[in-house]
């Protein structure tokens, strides 16, 4: 199986930032890490395992990036503006680095985001944000209420930061068309402690007319297992 290291120091986030890309062609898959998890989480925990029929026919390309969660979303030390902030620079490296780098590598445009526990939180919520990038969002076991991150903090930058809210008040016009175009897929156990964020924001896309799916599993749900049967079952192909 083709596996490629790769290392730039980003001008956008002023920091060396590493990634591993998976597959010679196909879809590509931009994977997020879980919580202040690093760019070979994914593989170490047995996913790139999962999908080796896909990745080996071709069906797939995974690009496994890095986060900087112990600089945003979990910097305590930070005022929550400054986790945002932070987090807005770490967005604009995915969009305006790591894209483009994929796009070097594969020119196939079905481009999903995907993650498991917060990192389907970030899949999402860039998805949502910047919907016309994205083609599929696969997110398992995600958070959504990002307020929990902000120690109570709460102004209109944290609004549009927090899918519970800002696809609650969305409103018609181009954004909300454009998420409209998206392939989104949700899966979580049923007693997960985030269930009911993602009740939330299940509900609030079908209030705007918002096609997804959102699967329940029994249990718990929440560890790399499940996540290996997940992403077997939902991937797909490109459209």
């Amino acid at each position: 199986m083709h596996r490629t290291y790769h290392r730039w120091d980003s001008p956008i986030l002023e920091r060396s930032m590493e990634l591993l890309v998976y597959g010679h062609a196909g879809a590509p898959v931009l994977v997020f890490p879980t919580s202040q998890g690093r760019f070979y989480q994914y593989e170490d925990s047995g996913m790139v395992g999962a999908l080796y029929h896909h990745l080996t026919q071709g069906w797939i390309q995974l690009i496994c990036v890095d986060g900087v969660d112990s600089e945003s979303w979990y910097c305590d030390w930070a005022h929550p503006r400054g986790r945002l902030d932070r987090h807005d620079q770490y967005e604009h490296y995915i969009l305006d680095e790591v894209i483009p780098f994929i796009r070097t590598q594969n020119s196939n445009p079905f481009l999903m985001a995907h993650g498991c526990s917060f990192g389907a939180s970030h899949a999402l919520l860039i998805a949502l944000r910047h919907p016309t990038y994205f083609r599929r969002v696969l997110a398992f076991a995600g958070y959504y209420d990002m307020t929990h991150f902000l120690d109570g903090y709460y102004d209109q930058e944290v609004y549009f930061h927090n899918p519970i809210d800002f696809v609650t008040g969305l409103q018609e016009g181009q954004l909300i068309h454009d998420i409209r175009k998206l392939d989104i897929i949700m899966a979580i156990g049923r007693d997960d402690q985030a269930a009911w964020t993602n009740q939330l924001v299940s509900t609030a896309l079908w209030d705007k007319g918002v096609w997804h799916a959102m699967h329940w599993w029994d249990g718990w749900a929440h560890d790399w297992p499940y996540w290996h049967k997940m992403i077997q079952l939902y991937i797909g192909g490109a459209n």
